[in-house]
């Protein structure tokens, strides 16, 4: 290992860190640069493997050809081919014109197909025809092209993983493996991380001329024990934030923990915090902590909302048997069909539209009134009785509805207010019921 063309390496392309698992992987990229390999970079999403791929198309001898740079997962599905390959004029809907595609255009270059193991199956076997022969053909013609490409790959899956499921092609996958290189999680490399903080502080305070933030010790030593589930692309985000919205300029644990970051040492999360040996192609580890605590949260709201639907529905039980002068007026259509039994909380007992007399008290209805209440009809009624000879949903609501007609000369508009129901419902209770006038 070269040390002093390491140093130099990552002066040009800014690479902060001195950690051992990062200075092997930009160490095998000068090797391989001079080379016509294929080279597969992993590592998790936000790590920086897309400095790689530009180290070694510029020590190389294509250096001064094109280099391209594509994101597999943001292509559509649909136009990924006519990306890569290019089409022909008329091969599908909006192929208004000829296109050459990158392996047309960065002929003699280089190719970094981010993400590579997001790209589609048929996808993937156009790509294994130009790594083995050099040759591809465009969408919708015919004739076969030749290129002479160098690709370089990356992808943060696993894909051993992904060719067991058959979501990626394992011939594929070793010409795309020549030369395999492993870009270290930024939980693994210690000092580097105090090390990119300071960067980036001071970068953004010479963007936005501001005093650069400063840490205290506590807070390096949390620095090391958060897990960075979004590697060097979180932690820049946090040095933004903190940089432009704290009013300190000496940061503590206390104001990082303000920002979501925490001692996540002893946590459940499986991750080895430091460590140089990695194995390249172990699936990732997900501890499903934020998933849990979302299901306990629902099944806790879920659980309370029972609760207090139970004592709803007692308190409005209690408050039937023991208040029996309330004039009940629900005449409710779902109730009627689910027939619920009266004395469970049907509350129709007494015709809405009249003052009614409950043990000798005298109570006046809330049903119409228009009639001034000394010129309304009063009627007993006999609670005991009632419940001595109870009638069915189904025929209360009978006897209601013919009375109700009865009393208003068969106008179903005035029995249909009267009752505290729509017409609808009226007129289908009286087809129910062959009450048909």
């Amino acid at each position: 290992m070269d040390e002093k063309t390491i140093q130099q390496v990552k002066q040009r392309y800014g690479i902060v860190g001195n950690y051992e698992g990062l200075n092997r992987s930009i160490d095998i990229a000068i090797q391989v640069a001079p080379t016509e390999l294929s080279v597969l970079i992993y590592g998790e999403s936000g790590v920086g493997k897309e400095v790689l791929p530009r180290v070694i198309h510029d020590n190389s001898t294509r250096k001064h050809n094109k280099y391209f740079a594509i994101n597999c997962g943001s292509l559509p599905e649909g136009t990924i081919d006519s990306e890569l390959f290019g089409h022909k004029k008329g091969s599908f809907t909006g192929a208004v014109d000829d296109r050459e595609g990158y392996f047309s255009v960065a002929n003699n270059g280089t190719l970094f197909l981010d993400e590579v193991g997001e790209l589609p199956l048929a996808t993937q076997a156009r790509l294994l025809r130009v790594l083995e022969t050099g040759e591809y053909i465009r969408v919708g013609e015919s004739e076969v092209r030749k290129t002479n490409v160098r690709i370089v790959a990356a992808t943060n899956v696993n894909m051993q993983k992904a060719i067991r499921e058959g979501k990626f092609r394992e011939d594929l996958y070793y010409r795309l493996n020549t030369i395999p290189i492993s870009m270290p999680p930024l939980r693994e490399r210690g000092r580097d991380i105090e090390l990119l903080f300071r960067k980036f502080a001071y970068d953004i305070s010479e963007k936005y001329h501001i005093e650069p933030v400063r840490l205290t010790e506590d807070a390096r030593v949390l620095l090391l024990k958060y897990k960075w589930p979004g590697n060097i692309r979180q932690l820049r985000n946090l040095v933004e934030q903190i940089s432009i919205i704290s009013q300190e300029r000496e940061i503590t644990s206390e104001i990082l923990n303000s920002y979501g970051v925490t001692d996540d040492s002893r946590g459940e999360t499986g991750l080895v915090l430091h460590g140089a040996n990695r194995d390249m192609h172990a699936p990732e580890t997900h501890s499903y902590e934020k998933e849990r605590d979302m299901l306990f949260q629902l099944l806790s709201s879920i659980g309370k909302e029972v609760k207090d639907l139970k004592e709803l529905v007692h308190n409005n039980v209690d408050n039937l048997h023991s208040t029996p002068q309330e004039n009940y007026r629900v005449y409710d259509e779902e109730m009627d069909d689910m027939n619920i039994p009266m004395q469970y909380g049907r509350k129709s007992v007494i015709q809405p539209s009249q003052p009614y007399v409950v043990n000798g008290q005298r109570y006046p209805s809330q049903g119409n009134g228009n009639m001034p209440y000394e010129h309304q009809n009063i009627q007993e009624v006999d609670i005991e009785t009632i419940e001595e000879t109870p009638m069915s949903n189904k025929e209360l609501m009978k006897k209601n509805i013919i009375d109700s007609l009865k009393r208003n000369n068969g106008n179903r508009k005035k029995t249909a207010k009267e009752l505290d129901i729509s017409e609808r419902t009226l007129y289908r209770k009286i087809k129910d019921y062959g009450l048909e006038i």
